[in-house]
């Protein structure tokens, strides 16, 4: 009677898991154009901006595969559209809270936890964060980078 039972839970989860994919949200995954290029203070702040940050907040997206299958399509469309809306380097009006950028990482609340045990590149030591801080103010603080 339990392995029925197990069996036909199994079954279920199956099937859920086969008509979930049939949602269309978190299938865009199209990268808008960039039309405004940072100004960065240099290659270490620009290098590790994109293994830490770019994904979320740049119209240079990198969709990994699992970024195909639901759920997690979901959950990586959502981030990413959040991402982009507070804060986006591939657009003008994105760079509103440029300068508040360095603080999200100072404070550790980015790169967000769930990003980083699929992306080793993004963890910093913290020397290397430190860097990255100091770099971000110097790229983002100060400037204008705010026009095309």
């Amino acid at each position: 009677m339990k392995n029925n039972l197990w069996n036909k839970l199994f079954l279920g989860v199956v099937v859920i898991f086969v008509a979930i994919q049939f949602y269309p949200y978190g299938r865009n995954h199209d990268n808008p154009p960039v039309t405004f290029q940072v100004q960065w203070d240099g290659d270490f702040t620009k290098e590790t901006f994109y293994n830490a940050c770019a994904d979320c907040h740049s119209n240079e997206t990198k969709w990994p595969w699992y970024s195909h299958i639901a759920p997690a399509s979901w959950l990586i469309q959502s981030d990413v559209g959040k991402g982009r809306r507070h804060f986006n380097i591939s657009i003008a009006e994105g760079m509103k809270d440029a300068d508040e950028a360095y603080e999200e990482v100072e404070r550790d609340k980015m790169p967000l936890p769930i990003y980083l045990p699929l992306h080793p590149e993004a963890k910093l030591d913290t020397e290397q964060k430190q860097k990255f801080i100091e770099g971000l103010k110097a790229t983002f603080n100060g400037q204008d980078n705010t026009k095309e």
